[in-house]
């Protein structure tokens, strides 16, 4: 039967604003499938512009509360490119274990708090606290521990304050470190070893939809990289960060406040599972084993897997940041100053994986040390054209399905991206008119 379908969602709520799905379809035939960005753009690189190098960072921390910490790196980075400020290895080093700190954190409350209610058909993790209390408590527990690395290394976990151009105000202690480890030794990896049985349990509960595109994502030939590397995809290979605005190619639509972004296909997808497609031989030893228990194998073209791709980063995550701190630890932290020393004046680009993707800054500074142009690439707006290209192959496939399983499977693919959603976990108000 040739079916009429229209779907019209107010509003998915997100840290940048609200989005809207809006599904149209007529006697069959899929005349509109797509996700509606409404709310106006916060204008983050107008408020950089004549700021000086030495602000540029703790601003544009605040363009996220979750990827405050991945915003900040990526902007020293891009400072210190630009201004010809070097860092020392160990600055390079804490700054690995910072990211992998965030990443924990991000990708096990997605993972646990946001994924897992839809696998279990619960509309929050609320009914969860009765159920399956130790699902709750593992995700809690990984959230502190991630913030411990922020609060030890950074000053806070949120929004750093010892993260500067050219080092680190204030450096942690042995002592601090060494508890640290322990820390994710005794608690981390048995926390994410439960994790992932958890989610093994559901995956059968994780729907089966297939569309292959182009993974983009930082890589090194050298570690599963999240601080720095070329651009590469999947489609074309590597290319360097400086040649990012050929990658990302923005363009604006109709129905987005926010910008698109496409490469060598129509749409990209930018995350875990872009990381993982691109640079999976790298993952360590028990993320590896993880994702065999999980069913994940590269390349995989399946959205909904980037949440189980979140979960085997955590496990990669906590054990990298154990090696990069005994690293640390075997020499010793070596006391030292923070680099001011600037040697040019220019543009800086620069790149690292936050937990939705690959994240672009990019700033032009004065002789004064003070931005004249700057331009930030984010990863959810990035993933934006995919999503709706996933929706354009999913709704025709599942059309025959009960309201309510269409319903689960449009809010659990958009969650599956990890969209810097605020509250993903509510139910959307989905009308059905045929």
């Amino acid at each position: 039967m040739k079916k009429d379908l229209q779907i019209d969602v107010h509003h998915i709520t997100r840290v940048e604003g609200h989005g809207n799905i809006v599904i149209d379809m007529k006697q069959g035939v899929l005349q509109k499938a797509q996700l509606e960005i409404v709310e106006p753009p916060r204008y983050f690189e107008a408020m950089l512009k004549g700021r000086n190098f030495q602000e540029v960072a703790i601003i544009t921390s605040r363009i996220c509360g979750i990827c405050s910490l991945g915003h900040q790196m990526t902007s020293l980075k891009a400072t210190e490119a630009a201004l010809g400020i070097e860092i020392s290895e160990q600055t390079e080093v804490l700054r690995k274990i910072l990211i992998n700190g965030a990443t924990c954190q991000s990708n096990s409350l997605h993972a646990l708090f946001l994924a897992t209610p839809d696998l279990l058909n619960v509309g929050s993790v609320f009914p969860l606290i009765n159920t399956h209390k130790e699902v709750v408590l593992t995700a809690l527990r990984l959230k502190r521990l991630a913030n411990d690395i922020g609060d030890v290394i950074s000053g806070r976990a949120i929004h750093p304050i010892s993260c500067v151009p050219g080092g680190f105000t204030k450096l942690p202690t042995e002592k601090e470190l060494t508890d640290l480890r322990k820390k994710l030794v005794e608690e981390g990896l048995p926390d994410v070893k439960f994790a992932i049985e958890v989610i093994a349990s559901l995956a059968d509960k994780i729907p089966d939809f297939t569309r292959e595109t182009e993974y983009i994502s930082v890589y090194s030939d050298k570690e599963y990289s999240f601080y720095d590397g070329d651009i590469c995809s999947s489609d074309s290979g590597t290319t360097p960060v400086e040649n990012y605005l050929e990658v990302t190619n923005e363009f604006v639509v109709p129905h987005s406040s926010s910008k698109h972004a496409r490469f060598n296909r129509s749409s990209y997808f930018v995350g875990a599972l872009a990381r993982f497609n691109n640079s999976y031989k790298f993952l360590k030893p028990k993320a590896k084993a993880a994702a065999e228990k999980l069913g994940l194998s590269a390349p995989c073209f399946n959205p909904y897997m980037n949440t189980v791709a979140q979960m085997v980063e955590v496990t990669h995550c906590i054990e990298d940041s154990i090696e990069l701190m005994d690293k640390l630890l075997s020499g010793g932290i070596k006391p030292e100053k923070v680099n001011n020393e600037i040697t040019q004046y220019g543009r800086g680009i620069a790149t690292t994986e936050v937990p939705r993707g690959i994240l672009f800054h990019d700033y032009t500074y004065n002789r004064q040390g003070n931005i004249e142009a700057a331009n930030c690439v984010i990863p959810t707006g990035q993933n934006l054209a995919n999503i709706d290209d996933d929706m354009k192959k999913l709704v025709p496939e599942i059309i025959e399905e009960s309201k309510e399983d269409i319903t689960l499977k449009l809010e659990m693919l958009v969650r599956a991206y990890d969209p810097c959603i605020s509250c993903s976990v509510h139910m959307l108000d989905v009308e059905f008119v045929f």
